[in-house]
Order: structure tokens, then sequence, then C-alpha cells
């Protein structure tokens, strides 16, 4: 039975908390005119969500139309400053090589579960040369919805079709660092693994139902055994 690991971005494999914020409040200032809104917490959100609190911060209708626009407004700006990612963000402890060894094992597929947008979480993996551990034409992304666990059923899906068989239940790991990645994972029969490297601690992650909690991925084989038990 194949298995399917379903990760986090922010502060889960990288930590690139200086960026994300600059770019939203770059393009909230292209498209309306307005810097005063007030920032929303990104931890664990969507960024359908987070352009939807932005606009509405300064005032704005968030209608579709709007919203998709802001996004790609934000991917073009992502793609001008994305030689800085690399120089400003840092890739967490025992990311590169957990995804390194689950990647030689021919029976997981890995990919992401993501609030950020499709292009701007291959943006960040890639940056740092992680994206070749990764599926990413599989993944659930920020643009699908503001509901993170519709965000794991379209990952589901697209896995689905590319292997020709469901992943369901415990054959799905999802690792995130908020309490909306445990939820998200449990609303689907997931295996929920937790990482403290965020802004929950290790009880609140504990709490919202994580099957494993750890500190971080560096100690290899713990996580390895959390994720893949």
């Amino acid at each position: 039975m194949r298995t399917l690991v379903l990760w986090d971005v922010d502060l889960t494999l990288l930590d690139l908390r200086r960026l994300g914020g600059g770019w939203y409040r770059e393009a909230v200032r292209e498209l309306t005119g307005r810097d005063d809104g007030i920032m929303p917490a990104f931890a664990g959100r969507t960024d359908r969500w987070i352009a939807r609190e932005m606009l509405l911060g300064v005032g704005a209708e968030p209608t579709d139309e709007l919203i998709d626009r802001l996004h790609e407004t934000v991917v073009r700006i992502a793609c001008a400053d994305q030689r800085r990612v690399a120089d400003v963000g840092v890739v967490l402890p025992g990311v590169t090589e957990v995804l390194r060894d689950i990647a030689g094992r021919g029976d997981v597929v890995q990919t992401l579960v993501t609030g950020n947008l499709r292009r701007i979480a291959a943006i960040k993996v890639g940056a740092f040369g992680l994206d070749g551990y990764l599926d990413l034409a599989i993944g659930g992304y920020g643009e699908v919805s503001e509901q993170r666990s519709m965000l794991v059923a379209e990952a589901l899906a697209g896995a689905g079709r590319r292997h020709g068989t469901p992943f369901t239940g415990e054959a799905v790991v999802v690792v995130g660092d908020t309490p909306h990645d445990v939820h998200a994972a449990l609303a689907h029969g997931a295996r929920a693994v937790a990482v403290a490297t965020g802004s929950f601690p290790a009880d609140a992650l504990a709490a919202a139902g994580a099957h494993e909690v750890l500190p971080d991925l560096g100690d290899t084989r713990r996580a390895l055994a959390a994720i893949l038990p």
C-alpha cells in the first residue's frame, strides 16, 4: 500500500516569515492605493482567506474577481523578488534529510498541502532545491479555498488520478505546524504529524488532536518514525 505525505511549507519546511506579508502588502497597495489595513495572522491560513481579510482591512469588497487580481499581483511581485528567497529564508532542521529519505522509498508519494498559491509554493521550495523531492502537480494550494480541509481534498484527488488508486485514512499523512493543519488532516481521517516550529507550542498541537508532535524534524530517525510508523 502506498502512502501519501502532504507537507505544509511555511514554518514546517522553511522559515520565510519576513517575505510573504511584504508581498501581500505591496500587492494590496498597488491594487487599492491603500496600505493602512491590519495584517492578519497568516499561520495555517490559505491565501484565499488572507486575500479576503486584507482587502476587507482596507475597505475593499473582496469579490472573487478582486481576489484573483490580488493573487496575480502577489505572484508577479514574488517572481520579481524570488532571488531574495534563498537569501533571507532558511530550511528548518532536518527537513532536507527527511524529504530525501522518504523520496528514496518507492512506496511513498510526497507533495504539498499549503496555504500558499501554487506558484508561490513552487518559488519557495524551489529556491532551496526541495522541489526535487515533491510532486508539486498533485498538491493542494491556497487558491482553492479558504478552508484548509478542501486543500487536502484537492491533493487526495490529484494523487488518486496520478497513481490510479485512492489514498485514504492512515495511508495519508499531513505534516504541519498549526492546529489548522491538524484539523484538516483529521477531517479526512488522515494521520496528523505536527512540528512545533511555528507560533503554536507542542501542547496546543497535541490538544488539536495531532497523532504525533515533534519539536522539529532535526532528529531524523524520530521524525521518520512519526511520519511513517
